[in-house]
């Protein structure tokens, strides 16, 4: 008979996910998220966004790339500054990932084509999902929420009051 190598089919070689790596790409485009937005740079945007990226607006709304290029292009957001805070990268393989953190918009507005514009100052909590497309990261999902009661700087802990010195 024919030897065959059955500890190859058994045992396959895990595949080698370069954690590092993925974290560093996908944290350099969330950082410039605000630079696309006060720049309207539709380039850049249009280069992460995947053709078939679902994004869901703190609205509830859902947009597409195109609805989104549009909205960059037109300057619909203005702020006084945006800034991506708590970024965290859950990298799931070599070809998907995403990336968890918080935005806030300081002296901002949404200004649609058809209406008045809308204050949308605050703090936001996003999820953002990318999958490797053709050797590079694509926005695949992207969902914001706004965060009710935002973080305030912590207080310094309080000692806590002893047994001994409550009243009985």
């Amino acid at each position: 008979g024919v030897e065959t190598n059955r500890s190859a089919v058994s045992t396959p070689t895990p595949e080698v996910v370069n954690t590092a790596a993925i974290e560093t790409e996908l944290l350099r485009i969330e950082n410039d998220w605000p630079r696309v937005i006060r720049e309207k740079d539709t380039a850049a945007a249009g280069r992460v966004m995947a053709d078939d990226v679902v994004l869901i607006y703190p609205d509830g709304n859902v947009g597409t790339k195109e609805t989104d290029l549009k909205d960059i292009g037109a300057g619909a957001v203005t702020a006084e500054s945006i800034e991506i805070a708590d970024l965290k990268v859950h990298v799931i393989d070599n070809d998907a990932a995403y990336v968890t953190g918080r935005t806030v918009l300081t002296k901002a507005q949404y200004k649609p084509a058809d209406g008045p514009a809308l204050n949308i100052s605050g703090h936001y909590r996003f999820v953002d999902t990318f999958a490797k497309r053709n050797g590079e990261w694509k926005l695949v999902a992207g969902a914001s929420v706004p965060v009710r009661q935002p973080p305030v700087a912590s207080p310094s802990p309080t000692p806590a009051a002893s047994p001994a010195a409550s009243p009985a």
